[in-house]
């Protein structure tokens, strides 16, 4: 193996302007592997963290044939205590009808524990004006959305007529505003759950429950246990399957594409590694005469073609760990973050196990596309390949 590797590198070095184009197309194609990858991972978290860490990752809904939960705070307690689950919160919501002046809206009305909500949502982190804890601690108040809030005019302190048919009429001071960049902006609005209770002239009970866990990917598996207790409980990836499908389709598509692009550049090597096996037909005559077996004529060409795969992708990988990182330090102007769904900058994570994957399946890919040619060379005759030179 020693002279076959000593071979194999003077190979190299001796063609360099070949050399200097295989590894160059073999890193162009990393470059863009490894940028593609670090942008998909960090789009992927972005999305997660948009929304399936903004959700329920489990959402309990009352019993067969009923309207309500009654006995809440004996589920509450009873959930809490399942294995992963980090927090509760129940809540009682319907429509509602908002009016401030001339200008009136629909939206959904949401009473909730303010503590126990700011465990399960992101709401705190939202808000734009007041508090969301204010709910916490007075009566008769409301925390609503930024857009909702524009086309009501309606400013913290201000009070809002709230009303629908067989609810009871209250007038709510706004005492938080936020804004999350989605829809919900327009739709939703929160209050106590003592202060829905009223609204919606019910007893004391919720109309579910929302429930966090220490892993989302375990949705399903707490969500059984729930429905063991007599209840209806899905988990997230039942209840917006629309994020799962889309994540593995843009992943598969994009993985077929990257993989293509690298598989385009590896051959690119072959082509050059079979210019090789042409013009070196000599030197393979005067091996094979000196001794060398075939077995050690197709170890020089492969040994080429992997070297040639690991320049190159450690190149690409530098390039594209660089150009991935630069990226990520641009920051989106504020007039145009809601038009990205509230991202402030691009999102970008380069991860270990990506570029030591992407280095070592571009180097066996590259040792496996140069069993050909090295099949080539070794099949040469000794006499002929002398004779030819």
């Amino acid at each position: 193996m020693r002279y076959e590797l000593f071979i194999a590198l003077r190979q190299i070095r001796a063609r360099k302007f070949q050399t200097l184009l295989s590894v160059g197309a073999i890193a162009l194609a990393v470059m863009v592997l490894t940028f593609s990858q670090a942008l998909t991972v960090g789009f992927i978290g972005e999305l997660y963290d948009t929304t399936v860490n903004k959700l329920p990752h489990v959402s309990v809904s009352p019993q067969e044939g009923e309207d309500y939960i009654y006995l809440y705070r004996t589920l509450v307690e009873r959930i809490s205590s399942i294995e992963g689950v980090t927090a509760v919160s129940p809540f009682l919501t319907g429509q509602a009808s908002f009016r401030f002046k001339d200008n009136s809206l629909n939206a959904e009305l949401k009473g909730v524990v303010p503590l126990q909500e700011s465990e399960i949502s992101s709401i705190e982190e939202d808000m734009v004006e007041g508090s969301f804890r204010e709910l916490e601690y007075s009566r008769n108040t409301i925390v609503i959305g930024s857009k909702l809030a524009e086309k009501l005019e309606v400013n913290l302190g201000d009070s809002v007529d709230v009303s629908f048919p067989n609810a009871n009429p209250l007038s709510l001071r706004v005492v938080g505003i936020f804004h999350t960049g989605s829809p919900l902006d327009e739709s939703l609005t929160y209050t106590s759950l003592d202060t829905a209770q009223e609204f919606y002239d019910v007893p004391d009970v919720v109309s579910g429950v929302s429930v966090r866990l220490s892993d989302f990917n375990r949705d399903r598996e707490v969500a059984t246990k729930i429905e063991e207790l007599g209840y209806n409980a899905r988990g997230w990836t039942e209840t917006n399957p629309e994020i799962l499908r889309y994540i593995a389709i843009e992943t598969t598509s994009g993985n077929i594409i990257y993989g293509l692009i690298i598989v385009i550049a590896s051959f690119g090597v072959v082509s050059t590694l079979n210019l090789s096996v042409i013009g070196a037909t000599g030197q393979i005559g005067m091996l094979r005469a000196m001794g060398a077996s075939v077995s050690s004529i197709q170890r020089i060409f492969i040994l080429q073609s992997g070297i040639l795969g690991l320049l190159g992708a450690l190149v690409g990988t530098f390039t594209g760990v660089m150009l991935a990182l630069a990226t990520g330090q641009y920051e989106i102007p504020a007039t145009q973050t809601d038009a990205y769904g509230g991202i402030t900058s691009i999102p970008i994570v380069v991860r270990p196990q990506d570029i030591a994957f992407i280095v070592v399946a571009v180097f066996l890919l590259n040792l496996i596309t140069g069993v050909y040619p090295a099949r080539q060379a070794a099949k040469l005759d000794p006499v002929k390949a002398i004779s030819s030179k």
